[in-house]
């Protein structure tokens, strides 16, 4: 556990605006062009907190990443991506009339319990959010009406994708501060 005396100083790479993450022409989030309606909208959303997610993981090493936030908390960097992995193959229970998946890492809060400082964890955790991103985001594709009720509860696609938003958001903003107490780097 760090003391008071062990906290990191506070940083950024920014040059232009020292609370950023990085220079506006630098950020990868940033885009010339508005996208153009709700879903595309929605889409773009979802795209820039996942970009977000890597950049606040993004030159970290195995033990950095599983450090945990503060007891009794098991909260950590790498817990949130597999938590995330979790939850993208969860989304498609949502989406699909037939038996649920498994869970990926097993039972209950295994995502963040089983996030330990190892790189074959931490390169297993990357692979499994890459992967469960991109089935959830197929199985989506083929309901592009926002209206649309799928699943066994009838929950609107819109309704999903405003969750999936959400989600990530939220752990967001928890990587923000993981990283801040990591080694002080801030930003947007």
């Amino acid at each position: 556990m760090q003391r008071m005396s062990d906290q990191p100083t506070r940083w950024t790479r920014a040059t232009v605006y020292p609370d950023m993450w990085t220079d506006p022409d630098d950020d990868p989030r940033n885009n010339e062009d508005s996208p153009e309606g709700e879903l595309a909208t929605l889409q773009d959303f979802l795209a820039n907190y996942r970009i977000t997610l890597r950049m606040k993981c993004e030159g970290l090493d195995a033990e950095q990443l599983a450090r945990r936030s503060v007891p009794p908390s098991t909260m950590s960097l790498l817990g949130l991506l597999r938590h995330l992995a979790e939850t993208e193959r969860d989304w498609r229970n949502w989406i699909s009339d037939g038996d649920p998946l498994p869970k990926l890492y097993g039972k209950r809060d295994a995502d963040f319990d089983g996030a330990v400082a190892e790189q074959a964890v931490v390169d297993a955790a990357y692979r499994d959010l890459e992967r469960e991103q991109a089935a959830t985001d197929a199985a989506l594709a083929a309901h592009p009406d926002l209206s649309e009720r799928v699943g066994k509860d009838g929950i609107s696609v819109r309704e999903l994708l405003v969750h999936r938003i959400e989600e990530y958001a939220r752990h967001c903003g928890h990587a923000d501060l993981l990283r801040e107490c990591i080694d002080g780097r801030v930003g947007q």
